[in-house]
């Protein structure tokens, strides 16, 4: 047995070690694979619990809403709006910090009304080089992180999604809308909508990995070397261009070094380089 299938192995017996489990369900790449292993290992004892808010599009929570009805299981539907949290809207470097908290707050709530013995989030081994504060809540409101325990990369969680053959094994990666604000800048419901807009039709043009980043009235487009291909169409060019001032923008740049996870945490690497 190779070390994947073997790390595999490890994460259903750590699953079974619960008893029972209520995921925290995005339906990313993470979380699908993390849901469906503990739905195989604990059947009913494991459910999906999935928040809806204005930073969380609406394609999303429809996928999520599919994959556990194809796959019969229990979903639980929890509103959870991150700009009625004192603070957040200020988008503070510590935004997703106050954010998880309430989420596994809200996700225990469903649990004990169940009876379900424990709560999962599926970050998994490759979240540990960044600055996650959202880790810290998870830790500190007993949400466990069986991928990471079990010691699953993201490559490795793609490549046993895919022998699973689940949809999502080549699914882009995601992260919450408020994540595309430089920390410091207001987010609002109308600059959430600018940015969804915006995303969903860079997806709707065929940009598979994509990000849009807003910077006051400017768009910064991160995207991939196939997103770059797409781009060196002029008429498509102009046409992006166009619509995104209709949603609100000034300007629109293309980020020359591309998609990244985390460059808004570039700029607190900056202020602590400044003032060092």
């Amino acid at each position: 047995m190779n070390t994947t299938l073997q790390k595999h192995e490890r994460l259903k017996e750590i699953l079974r070690g619960y008893g029972s489990v209520a995921v925290a369900f995005s339906s990313g790449v993470d979380s699908t694979f993390l849901l469906k292993t503990a739905h195989g290992e604990l059947g009913s004892k494991a459910i999906a619990v999935t928040a809806r808010s204005c930073s969380f599009p609406k394609r999303e929570l429809d996928a999520a809403t599919a994959f556990c009805k194809r796959e019969g299981i229990e979903h639980v539907v929890c509103d959870s709006e991150e700009l009625d949290i004192e603070g957040f809207s200020d988008n503070p470097p510590n935004r997703c910090y106050l954010c998880k908290h309430e989420l596994f707050e809200k996700i225990w709530d469903a649990a004990n009304a169940r009876g379900i013995a424990r709560v999962a989030e599926g970050s998994n081994l490759d979240d540990e080089g960044d600055y996650r504060p959202g880790l810290d809540a998870a830790r500190e409101m007993k949400a466990d992180s069986p991928l990471r325990e079990a010691g699953l990369t993201k490559s490795e969680i793609r490549a046993l999604s895919r022998e699973m053959g689940l949809p999502t094994w080549n699914k882009q990666s995601f992260a919450c809308l408020s994540s595309r604000f430089p920390y410091g800048e207001k987010i609002t419901p109308e600059s959430l909508n600018m940015i969804d807009k915006a995303e969903q039709l860079l997806i709707d043009e065929g940009f598979w990995q994509v990000r849009v980043r807003k910077h006051g009235n400017l768009a910064r487009i991160e995207t991939d070397a196939a997103g770059f291909e797409l781009m060196a169409d002029a008429a498509r060019r102009a046409m992006i261009y166009e619509r995104f001032k209709g949603y609100g923008f000034a300007y629109v740049a293309l980020d020359l070094l591309g998609y990244r996870t985390g460059s808004m945490n570039e700029t607190l690497n900056l202020n602590a380089v400044g003032s060092a």
